[in-house]
């Protein structure tokens, strides 16, 4: 029976979700994955959010990257290369695996939610990994060269034309993902954990969904967001330098006004002594640094503890 259902982006929230993983009793956690960041390239399917939360659980992500599988080849790629075609955005050989049987399955009608879990029970992945929906909802980054479809923005420019703004295209007509409603709409969540994913295009993508922040509400299961700010740094990835293009300063403080009073508790770092405002949500602090596989378990055992005492 799922307990916690966690909401994530790319390597931040894998190493939180893998913690979690390790933690819980078997089949006790969901995490509902961004695709956001979903594209076709190459004729292929690729979903990146979802697929790093997956080699992660299944313990064969690369762990020096935090994206792809480990003891990687690149044979496609320098071959593909040779041939003048595209290289910026690297598929390694057996990740490919999984791009062709998922774009296979997509062209056979089968929905997002149903491949990925046929693929994470092929992993044997214990936990569910449920996409945030089985519409397309695509982010596009408003920069100071125009508007760039993520991918394009994030790895072919490298993030470096500056950030405007976001814009979340179909998530209109997107609804969450029929596993993720039900969920949701269920009575039988501990919590709602949002991993310390970025939260402006990782977690809004999936916030943005139509109705969705109404029914965590309507939920009643706590909210417990994870900072991926410490002392005014972002822990990985663009999250700083886009906080300081979009006017916002780079705290803790920030990250707890962006969620406001959509959380019940805000974890942050030790270390962190910004002044936090008044949103009404509680505040744990813990080391929230995840270098090794014991610093995720030793922060899923913390939020799990906080969890515990919400409940009663």
């Amino acid at each position: 029976m799922i307990e916690i259902l966690a909401l994530s982006g790319g390597i931040g929230g894998a190493k939180l979700a893998l913690g979690l993983d390790r933690t819980l009793p078997p089949g006790a956690l969901a995490v509902v994955c961004n695709t956001g960041d979903d594209f076709q390239h190459l004729g292929f399917a690729i979903s990146p959010d979802i697929d790093t939360v997956i080699y992660t659980l299944a313990g064969i992500a690369n762990k020096e990257t935090g994206w792809g599988r480990a003891n990687e080849t690149w044979t496609f790629m320098a071959a593909l290369a040779d041939l003048g075609g595209e290289s910026w955005f690297q598929l390694g050989d057996a990740d490919l695996a999984l791009h062709v049987e998922r774009t296979r399955r997509l062209a056979s009608g089968e929905t997002l939610s149903a491949i990925t879990d046929v693929i994470r029970r092929r992993l044997e992945i214990g936990s569910e990994v449920i996409p945030m929906s089985d519409q397309p909802v695509r982010t596009r980054v408003q920069t100071s060269e125009g508007i760039l479809p993520f991918q394009h923005y994030f790895v072919k420019r490298r993030c470096r034309p500056a950030v405007r703004g976001f814009e979340f295209d179909g998530v209109d007509m997107a609804q969450p993902a029929l596993r993720f409603a039900e969920l949701l709409t269920g009575d039988r969540l501990k919590a709602v954990i949002i991993c310390p994913s970025n939260p402006f295009i990782s977690i809004d993508p999936i916030l943005a969904l139509p109705g969705l922040r109404q029914v965590l509400r309507n939920n009643g299961a706590p909210v417990v967001a994870i900072s991926p700010v410490i002392n005014g740094k972002a822990v990985k990835g663009p999250t700083a330098k886009m906080m300081v293009e979009l006017g916002l300063p780079v705290t803790t403080a920030s990250i707890a006004r962006h969620y406001g009073e959509l959380i019940d508790v805000l974890v942050v770092d030790h270390s962190d002594d910004t002044e936090l405002p008044a949103t009404g949500a509680q505040i744990l602090r813990t080391a929230t640094l995840m270098h090794s596989d014991a610093d995720k378990l030793a922060l899923a055992a913390e939020i799990l503890a906080c969890v515990e005492t919400l409940q009663n």
